[in-house]
């Protein structure tokens, strides 16, 4: 009889490395766009106007004119 508790673990090991890998993946590739969806919320909140980049997560707030 063997022990493959030790196997087990390995192989859980090794699933929530992948997900990891692919959660900061997905976040380097739309971390540019999560970043201009936060700041045009808090540019409502403060009472400014959002301002595209010329690339994703380059956007900003501008006081009103």
């Amino acid at each position: 009889m063997k022990n493959n508790r030790g196997q087990a673990l390995v192989e859980y090991i090794l699933i929530i490395a992948l997900i990891s890998v692919i959660g900061i993946s997905l976040v380097n590739y739309f971390g540019g766009y999560l970043k201009d969806s936060i700041t045009k919320s808090s540019c409502s909140l403060v009472g400014q106007v959002y301002e595209e980049g010329e690339k994703p997560g380059e956007g900003k707030c501008i006081n009103q004119e």
